[in-house]
C-alpha cells in the first residue's frame, strides 16, 4: 500500500468485522529516537492463538468473498522492512491490539499518509462504534473521542455530511498544531 494509513483502514475494517464497541488508534512518531509507532486496539470477539499464528499467512483469510487476506501480512512486511517490528496480541472475547513500528527515517518507509479521510472513512462506515485517535509528535499530542462528540452532537448523527466535514477540518487542525516544526537557533 502506498501508505500506512491505507494499512490503518484496513485493519479498522477488520474491527467493524468483529464487533468491536471501540476501536483505539495511536499514532506516535519520535524523531529523536527515529521511531514511528502505529498501535491499533479493539475490543471486538478477538482471535484464539491459532487463528492469531495464521492471520499473518496472506493464503489465509475469514472473507468468502476471495482466497487471499493482504492487509496485516503486507502491513507487518513494510514495518519490517524498515528496520521495525509487528505484534499481534489477540483474546477471544477481549478484542485485539496490532503494534507496528517502523525506522522513521527508513528510505522504503512509506509516508503516513491522511490521517484526517482515513479517520472521517472510518467513522462513515461504522457510526455506533466508538473510536479513540490519538497523535503524537515529539510529546505533543491530538486525541480526538467519538464519544464525547456524541454527546455534544445531542441525537445528531456522527456520519451527518456537515458533522464529518467539520470532523476532518478538526483533526486537520488538531494535527497541524502538533506538527509545528520547532526553530533551529544557528
Amino acid at each position: 500500500m502506498r501508505e500506512l494509513s491505507l494499512h490503518i483502514l484496513d485493519i479498522a475494517q477488520n474491527s467493524i468485522k468483529a464487533e468491536a464497541e471501540t476501536l483505539r488508534i495511536a499514532i506516535i512518531e519520535d524523531y529523536q529516537s527515529d521511531l514511528l509507532t502505529i498501535k491499533i486496539k479493539d475490543d471486538g470477539v478477538g482471535m484464539d492463538e491459532e487463528t492469531v499464528k495464521r492471520v499473518v499467512d496472506p493464503f489465509y483469510t475469514t472473507r468468502t468473498t476471495r482466497k487471499v487476506g493482504l492487509g496485516i501480512p503486507l502491513f507487518k512486511i513494510s514495518a519490517l522492512q524498515c528496520g521495525g517490528s509487528f505484534e499481534i496480541k489477540s483474546q477471544l472475547g477481549k478484542g485485539t491490539e496490532i503494534i507496528a513500528t517502523f525506522q522513521y527515517s527508513h528510505i522504503d518507509r512509506v509516508p503516513l499518509g491522511n490521517m484526517a479521510e482515513t479517520i472521517v472513512t472510518i467513522l462513515n462506515v461504522c457510526e455506533d462504534m466508538d473510536l479513540i485517535y490519538t497523535h503524537q509528535i515529539q510529546g505533543r499530542t491530538f486525541t480526538l473521542n467519538t464519544k464525547e462528540i456524541k454527546k455534544l452532537l445531542e441525537g445528531i448523527s456522527i456520519n451527518n455530511v456537515e458533522v464529518l466535514s467539520w470532523l476532518r477540518g478538526y483533526i486537520n487542525e488538531g494535527l497541524a498544531e502538533i506538527s509545528i516544526e520547532e526553530k533551529v537557533v544557528i
